[in-house]
């Protein structure tokens, strides 16, 4: 409502006498277009007037909007927010029809997996609605759920090398570029070991970026990699984030694949280390939320030793190890 002054709101009107102003008032507010602001008091003559006013906003008729909610949409979209708020309908209708059509008419295509941004351009033509544009929005509001669309994820794609395509075999994971370069020369040279494990494929993991590029794993890896008897390790910096990395991994995709440590490098790491008088000092920013998960696929002793560099704020980069080592 808007608030506007009596003078104001005869000020079109202001060559007619007080009476014709004041039977002007009375009829916009028979009319129900304007209610007095009772507490700015009358203008003290007669017949007496108030001195501010509401503005009434006419109101809509929503009646065919809310016919077309009750007996024209999918069943499959809950009209019960529209209901309520048939002004927020009619500025998104245009939204709702092509996923209401979509549902009526191209339900099949739910069956067939597709990205996020592939099924939004087969529904509303525009392949960022759903995810920067209204698309969440008016899903929540039709009582949809963005899964229910059968849609995946995309990442940037999981850079590997594969030295092979035999299976069963050896997928290793590795933290960071250099270790991933080193180790892929060292395969390329004519190897087919590290640290004496035949390794077939090497993925590098880009730090805590695999986490997220490896929940498309399933959907976009070559169908060697997911062969049920390979094994995957992982190796990466021996210190909190590293094993965090790890232990988040793990956890996160423990229902489909079981993914351990690469324990001879790590122990090449350690037995490297002695040589060094001085390793790095860790990051004061790390997280070191770790739990003994890691730790339980080493023996006491190789436990002991990581722990001590770890509880002395040290850490051993993978960059310790190089191409003469493995």
């Amino acid at each position: 409502m808007k608030r506007i002054s009596l003078e104001t709101l005869i000020h079109s009107r202001q060559n007619l006498s007080y009476q014709e102003q004041y039977e002007y008032v009375c009829k916009l507010l028979q009319e129900e277009k304007i209610k007095p602001v009772k507490a700015s008091r009358t203008n003290g003559k007669k017949p007496a007037l108030y001195r501010e006013y509401w503005i009434l906003e006419e109101q809509k008729d929503y009646s065919v909007y809310i016919e077309e909610l009750k007996y024209t949409l999918s069943t499959k979209i809950s009209v019960d927010y529209y209901l309520a708020h048939p002004d927020i309908y009619e500025k998104e209708r245009t939204w709702v029809v092509l996923l209401d059509e979509y549902l009526k008419n191209d339900s099949d295509r739910i069956k067939i997996p597709k990205s996020l941004n592939e099924r939004s351009f087969e529904i509303w033509n525009r392949e960022k609605f759903l995810d920067r544009e209204q698309g969440k929005k008016i899903l929540k509001h039709c009582g949809i759920n963005v899964e229910s669309l059968n849609v995946y994820r995309t990442t940037e794609p999981l850079p590997y090398y594969t030295h092979t395509r035999n299976v069963p075999q050896n997928l290793l994971i590795l933290e960071n570029k250099d270790p991933f370069f080193s180790m892929r020369n060292h395969l390329l040279s004519g190897h087919t070991e590290i640290f004496n494990i035949e390794t077939g494929t090497l993925i590098y993991g880009a730090g805590k970026g695999i986490i997220r590029s490896f929940q498309d794993f399933d959907l976009c890896a070559e169908p060697y990699m997911k062969h049920p008897g390979n094994t995957i390790l992982y190796f990466g910096d021996l210190d909190y984030e590293g094993i965090g990395i790890y232990e988040n991994l793990a956890e996160k995709f423990k229902d489909q694949w079981k993914i351990i440590p690469f324990i001879p490098a790590y122990k090449a790491m350690l037995r490297k280390a002695e040589s060094v008088k001085i390793l790095p000092k860790t990051k004061e920013s790390q997280n070191r939320n770790i739990s003994s998960e890691f730790f339980a696929y080493f023996d006491e002793q190789t436990v002991c030793k990581m722990k001590k560099i770890l509880e002395e704020d040290r850490y051993i980069p993978q960059e310790i190890l190089n191409t003469t080592d493995f």
